[in-house]
């Protein structure tokens, strides 16, 4: 309720039972019912298997799905709902190519690639290696923090950022006066 107080558009729930940010369906649900019109519920899974996205759905409802594994689109679009690709940033990777084959996504959302982690590495990639003419809208995450979201926003012009760790006191445990400083800096930084 803080991050939307501070007027946060969406709200993620991983439900990637490695993630120390993991919750379980039913936690979400009750997160969700709580929340105003308007504000975007998105669930993550990592590599799921579909019944464990169709139980989710069962239970929380989700307007966006976001996937950050190695999901194929065949896998991605059968759920019946919006849904974002992550596209952890290795070296090689071609986004124009990848906007092609998830040609059916919301987005693309551009993390910092690592060889032990699906995200929430606090480490940002190299921003220069986001395309300014990309025919997809791009969510920008990995890394980002109060301190470095402005420069992110000027350098990249995503459609949106996705903060986690960045705004944490501890792994899972989100501190309310840096998620105040980093809504400030993405407010300032978009009305300019």
């Amino acid at each position: 309720m803080v991050a939307v107080r501070l007027g946060a558009d969406a709200l993620g729930f991983v439900f990637h039972p490695a993630s120390p940010r993991a919750l379980d369906a039913d936690q979400a649900a009750r997160i969700a019912h709580e929340l105003p019109p308007f504000v975007t519920t998105v669930g993550l899974f990592v590599d799921p298997a579909p019944e464990r996205v169709e139980t989710v759905l069962a239970t929380v409802s989700l307007d966006l799905l976001q996937f950050h594994g190695d999901e194929p689109p065949e896998l991605c679009r059968r759920f019946g709902r919006p849904y974002l690709k992550a596209i952890r940033m290795r070296d090689g990777i071609d986004l124009a190519t990848e906007a092609v084959r998830y040609a059916d996504a919301a987005g693309l959302l551009l993390d910092t690639w690592s060889q032990s982690a699906h995200g929430g590495t606090g480490e940002p990639f190299d921003w220069s290696r986001v395309p300014a003419n990309l025919d997809k809208p791009i969510v920008l995450a990995g890394g980002l923090d109060p301190h470095n979201v402005a420069e992110a926003i000027r350098r990249t012009r995503p459609y949106a950022v996705d903060v986690s760790s960045g705004v944490e006191r501890e792994k899972g445990i989100k501190d309310p006066d840096k998620m105040a400083a980093f809504m400030a800096a993405v407010q300032t930084t978009r009305a300019q």
